[in-house]
């Protein structure tokens, strides 16, 4: 079997070196092909290469190449990234490839990067990787695999099926030693998120914190609803007290996560990323010309073309999803008043929980047409042609939300505010809750459950037989990550369902406290053992979510002032003092006008960092400057 790419710098001379990323060609790939692939791993930045070390797999001519990285590039890529690592006085400062040898661990890389960052910065230098100019690939017809100028060779690759796939590598002890602390053990409480960040990287431990703080927060309205639901609570004003009490704590659990989460940033090195002038996405295509900020070469699509999809393609489709919600609404009406209407004629206590039946079919209607509508939105926004990756993730995620919002919620909002039912929402809320445990618990517990008791043997005979490529090959088997789009999905739902209307069901917030003590150790198990790993740029927060959380903590102001008005105890009160609904309104919007300006001040009043953080920032920046005086000097 060939050996590694030899280095050309001595620093990266090592004895052993570490497979970080494997990349799987088409079993039909011709050998000149892999060697040319092997060729743009192996050259020098210079010469149009990745300058990474590559390893052919079991031989020469097979659909396999092991890829990792020198210690020279992984320093190089840390700087350009703006990682930032800790000094030699303890401190953190962004990471100077000049300076490096005043960084604690900066001569040995295994300390140094976390294997997520190693892996990560691998994935960034060969999509970094573009033909200087017109080329063709050797081995593949000519009509196939023409490559334009300054198109990134190794997206190109993969669109035309000669790379099969591309994913990290699992390190067995350390995912082993991770799954053990994380979910395999008796731990109740807290995730080893140090640990999470190290391995699956920012976007996967950013997660999992905010999921654990999330469970955390919700102790003080699970206890409180508790209380009030074993209580004569609506007699007692509890809609009053849980209304008026998640209006305010959903705007403190939000600004608590941001100082807890520049917190995390700070300790993980990423709160400093540098921003640079944003690629075109592989997958954004033109006509080839220059750029006006870069002069180079590449695809331009006007704006007001991708304006038009937008508005005469997106938007229709869009919509036309969203009058399925309400089709699916008025069916639900519908079902109800059947089967209500049956109750009546022929009720007794087996026809009772019929009477659930219009709400769980509904529920079921809501999540197949919610599946169908995140693949539909993302084939949307793909064909919308967006130049950068940020614009590209903020268009999709503004058309889920949408979705997500008018599908979840619709139904709840037209019973409470237009039909004025607060029973039927209370039976509502109470169905979507229970049906959406008892289905997650199934999906999300039972399902990866057997799935890994299933397949755990199979892995294992396959690494006895060959302990090397079988069990790389056992890896690039199992499915890929499905990303963490949809669990963000349902922490946005559930903090919905307990922020906008849980004060007419008291029992929100424990049953998602239940809910979410199980989920947070299935999704633990399901990334570690169910899925491939998945590559992680770093990142500095949760990202658009936070301020989708946020808009739905001003909502909750409107919903839970208008659930106040007409609740049970203040409509009574006001027939029995002979105050008028118009005068009980203007009071309900005064009062919303004052929630919603001690929110602003709440949020005002709580900083976004802890003070600490704003110190080791203005060290840090302090310790820029003096650096750079000195260079300059």
């Amino acid at each position: 079997m060939s050996s590694w790419t030899p280095v050309t710098c001595r620093c990266c001379d090592s004895a052993t070196v570490q497979p970080l990323v494997v990349i799987e060609l088409a079993e039909n790939v011709q050998p000149a092909t892999k060697q040319w692939i092997i060729s743009k791993i192996e050259s020098h930045a210079k010469d149009g290469g990745a300058q990474l070390l590559a390893h052919p797999g079991e031989d020469d001519d097979g659909d396999m190449i092991l890829v990792s990285a020198p210690r020279c590039t992984l320093l190089q890529a840390a700087e350009y990234l703006g990682l930032a690592k800790r000094y030699n006085d303890g401190s953190m400062m962004i990471f100077s490839y000049k300076d490096r040898a005043n960084f604690m661990s900066a001569d040995d890389v295994e300390e140094f990067l976390t294997l997520a960052e190693k892996q990560y910065i691998v994935k960034y230098e060969l999509n970094s990787v573009k033909a200087p100019q017109a080329d063709s690939i050797p081995g593949v017809p000519v009509k196939k695999g023409t490559l334009r100028p300054r198109q990134t060779i190794f997206q190109k690759l993969e669109k035309i099926g000669v790379i099969k796939q591309m994913y990290p590598l699992h390190e067995k002890q350390k995912l082993d030693a991770l799954a053990k602390a994380w979910y395999s053990n008796s731990r109740y409480w807290g995730q080893p998120l140090d640990s999470i960040q190290s391995y699956f990287g920012g976007p996967v431990a950013f997660y999992f914190s905010f999921l654990d703080f999330y469970i955390l927060c919700l102790l003080p309205p699970a206890v409180i609803g508790l209380v009030l639901f074993l209580l004569p609570w609506e007699s007692m004003n509890g809609y009053i007290l849980l209304a008026v009490f998640n209006m305010l704590w959903s705007t403190v659990v939000m600004e608590y996560w941001k100082r807890r989460g520049s917190g995390l940033a700070h300790r993980w090195g990423t709160l400093y990323l540098t921003t640079h002038f944003s690629e075109p996405r592989p997958s954004y295509w033109g006509t080839l010309g220059h750029n006006p900020v870069t002069g180079r070469l590449e695809p331009y699509y006007p704006s007001w073309r991708r304006k038009l999809r937008i508005w005469l393609g997106s938007v229709p489709v869009v919509c036309s999803f969203l009058l399925l919600v309400v089709a699916g609404m008025v069916g639900f009406y519908k079902f109800e008043a059947l089967v209500s209407d049956f109750h009546r004629k022929h009720g007794s206590v087996l026809t009772s929980p019929l009477l659930y039946l219009p709400s769980i079919t509904h529920i079921f209607y809501v999540n197949v047409l919610g599946m169908i509508y995140r693949t539909v939105a993302l084939m949307l926004t793909e064909w919308e042609n967006h130049r950068v990756e940020s614009s590209f993730q903020n268009h999709h995620t503004v058309k889920v939300l949408v979705f997500s919002f008018f599908n979840c919620f619709a139904v709840l909002f037209h019973i409470a505010f237009f039909r004025q039912d607060l029973q039927l929402l209370r039976k509502r809320l109470a169905s979507l809750l229970i049906v959406s445990q008892i289905l997650n618990q199934c999906t999300e517990v039972l399902v990866p459950y057997i799935t890994d008791k299933l397949f755990a043997g199979q892995g294992k005979k396959l690494s006895e037989d060959d302990p090397l490529v079988d069990r790389l090959r056992a890896q690039g088997s199992l499915p890929a990550f499905p990303g963490l789009f949809g669990e963000y999905i349902e922490l946005f739902v559930q903090f919905g369902y307990l922020s906008l209307f849980s004060c007419v069901y008291p029992l929100t917030a424990i049953l998602l406290l239940l809910n979410n003590i199980t989920e947070i150790r299935t999704d633990a198990l399901k990334i570690c053992r169910l899925f491939r790993k998945p590559f992680a740029e770093p990142v500095t927060s949760i990202g658009v979510w936070q301020g989708a959380f946020e808009v739905l903590g001003f909502v909750s102001v409107i919903s839970n002032c208008c659930l106040i008005l007409l609740s049970t105890p203040v409509q009574g009160y006001c027939q029995e003092s002979g105050i008028s609904m118009g005068k009980a309104l203007l009071v309900t919007i005064f009062l919303e006008h004052c929630l919603i300006a001690l929110k602003m001040i709440i949020a005002f009043v709580i900083p976004d960092e802890p003070s600490w953080v704003r110190t080791e920032k203005a060290k840090m920046e302090y310790n820029s400057l003096q650096a750079l005086t000195h260079q300059t000097l």
